[in-house]
C-alpha cells in the first residue's frame, strides 16, 4: 500500500495529522505493509527568506483579523496538536520560507533519509521553534540524520532539487489539492486535512481488504516468557 503525503513544513495540521496516520497504521499493524511517501507543497512561496514576522502577525494579517483573534487561532491548534501527544510552542515561531527545506528533503530521499529528516523539520519549527528557513539550522538538522555537512551547504547554496519541488507542486494541481495536509492511498482515495485517526484507519482498513493485505499479529507482552518450543521451554 502506497501513501503519498503533500504537506508544507510550516502548515500546523501538516504535523497533527501525520501522526494521526502514523497511529493508524501502528493502529491496524501495517507498519509492513505500507509505504508512505512524503511530496512538497507551498502554502506562501512569496514568503521572504529572511522574514523577522511572528507566526501570530503573519496570521493577523493573512486573514484581516486582530492579533487576538489570530492569537485565539494559534491557541486552538496548539490544543488540537496537544490532543495527539505534540507539545506545539508558537512562542517563538517566525514566517519561514520552506523552498530550502523541501529541498534538502529531496536531496536526503536520495540518502535513504528523506522520513527523518521530514519529521525532524515540523519537530523543531512547531515544538522547538527553529529558524527552519535558514541555511544553519537546515545544515544542523541535517547533519543529526547522517547527511554530509559539505554536500548539504553546497546543496543550499545551489538551486539543486527545485525542479522536483515544483513537480511535486504541479502534479497536487493536477490532482485537485487545494489544500494540506493531503494524502493520497494507491492513486484511489483521497483524504484532505488533519482527519481524526479513525477515518484513517478506516481508509486503511478498507485498501488492505481490497489489495488481499493481511497484517500480521501484534504481539502483546515478553515474547519469550513462559513458552516451550521443540529445543525446550524458557520460564
Amino acid at each position: 500500500m502506497k501513501i503519498e503525503v503533500w504537506s508544507d513544513y510550516v502548515c500546523p495540521f501538516c504535523y497533527i495529522g501525520k501522526k494521526q496516520l502514523e497511529d493508524a497504521i501502528r493502529a491496524k499493524n501495517l507498519e509492513d505493509d505500507v509505504e508512505v511517501v512524503f511530496k512538497s507543497y507551498m502554502l506562501d512561496p512569496t514568503t521572504p527568506t529572511d522574514s523577522e514576522v511572528a507566526v501570530v502577525d503573519s496570521l493577523s494579517r493573512k486573514y484581516q483579523v486582530t492579533p487576538d483573534k489570530a492569537q485565539g487561532m494559534i491557541d486552538g491548534i496548539v490544543a488540537r496538536a496537544n490532543e495527539v501527544g505534540l507539545a506545539y510552542d508558537f512562542s517563538e515561531l517566525k514566517e519561514e520560507n520552506t523552498l530550502k527545506a523541501h529541498r534538502l528533503v529531496k536531496f536526503a530521499e536520495t540518502k535513504g533519509k528523506a522520513n527523518e529528516l521530514n519529521e525532524l523539520l515540523l519537530n523543531r519549527h512547531f515544538v522547538g521553534g527553529q529558524r527552519i528557513g535558514q541555511d544553519e539550522v537546515l545544515v544542523t538538522l541535517a547533519k543529526e540524520v547522517g547527511l554530509d555537512e559539505a554536500e548539504v551547504k553546497a546543496l543550499l547554496a545551489s538551486n539543486d532539487f527545485a525542479d522536483a519541488v515544483q513537480a511535486d507542486i504541479a502534479e497536487s494541481r493536477e490532482l485537485g489539492v487545494q489544500g494540506v495536509p493531503f494524502f493520497v492511498i494507491n492513486r484511489k482515495y483521497g483524504i484532505s486535512g488533519a482527519q481524526p485517526k479513525e477515518v484513517f484507519e478506516q481508509a486503511l482498513q478498507q485498501v488492505a481488504e481490497e489489495e488481499g493485505i493481511k497484517p500480521g499479529l501484534k504481539m502483546q507482552g515478553n515474547s519469550s516468557a513462559g513458552v516451550c518450543t521443540d529445543d525446550g521451554c524458557n520460564l
